[in-house]
């Protein structure tokens, strides 16, 4: 099992211990672009054409809040490839 598949795996759990780097690399893989935040804010919105933006602060460790909508991204993008 590569590394990448054991972090999707750690995102389908839900787990705690997950990083922003390791989600940002999971939706980017999925084709969203990180926007950089304005005003000193430390969140950070990923966009992809024809999909909602999803925000994600970058703290760490990442609340259950934001690793479950990363987790709704590659439920969907995982059936939709099938």
């Amino acid at each position: 099992m590569s590394k990448f598949d054991k972090l999707i795996k750690e995102i389908l759990s839900l787990s705690k211990d997950l990083r922003f780097a390791e989600l940002r690399k999971v939706l980017e893989f999925y084709g969203y672009t990180m926007e950089s935040p304005r005003g000193g804010s430390s969140h950070y919105t990923f966009r992809k054409s024809g999909c909602y933006p999803i925000t994600i602060p970058k703290h760490e460790p990442i609340k259950k809040v934001y690793v479950q909508k990363v987790k709704e991204i590659v439920e969907a993008e995982y059936y939709d490839k099938k």
